[in-house]
C-alpha cells in the first residue's frame, strides 16, 4: 500500500555534508510521523531524528546541532540534513515513518531499505 524509498547516501570526508531523502508513495491520506534511524555496523539499530504531523522535532543527542530533520508534504518527503559529519555517523540510514491510509484511523509503519553513509577517519 505505502513504499518508502530512501536516498542520498554515499563517502564523505570527515567535516562534510549528505542530505538524504526519503519519498512516501502510495495510498497516502496523512503523515502522521517520518523519521530515520541507523545501524552502524555490529550495533544495534538507533532512532536519529523524528518528525510529527505538527512539525515537532526530535534529535538523538549525538546528532543534535549537526543534523536537521525537515519535510515537504506535498511531495511526502522527509529530509535528512547533516553536517558537520563525523567518522562515528557511518552507518546504513533508514526511513521510518507511520502513515494514514483513511480518515477511519488506519495507519501503515514501515521502513525504506536503507542508505549507506560512510565517514573515513
Amino acid at each position: 500500500q505505502v513504499q518508502l524509498k530512501d536516498s542520498g547516501g554515499g563517502l564523505v570526508q570527515a567535516g562534510g555534508s549528505l542530505r538524504l531523502s526519503c519519498e512516501a508513495s502510495g495510498r497516502i491520506f496523512s503523515r502522521n510521523y517520518m523519521g530515520w534511524y541507523r545501524q552502524a555496523p555490529g550495533k544495534q539499530r538507533e532512532l536519529v531524528a523524528t518528525i510529527q504531523n505538527d512539525g515537532s522535532t526530535y534529535y538523538a543527542d549525538s546528532v543534535k546541532g549537526r543534523f536537521t530533520i525537515s519535510r515537504d508534504n506535498a511531495k511526502n518527503t522527509v529530509y535528512l540534513h547533516m553536517n558537520s559529519l563525523k567518522p562515528e555517523d557511518t552507518a546504513v540510514y533508514y526511513c521510518n515513518a507511520e502513515i494514514g491510509l483513511a480518515d477511519d484511523g488506519s495507519t501503515w509503519h514501515g521502513w525504506g531499505k536503507g542508505t549507506l553513509v560512510t565517514v573515513p577517519s
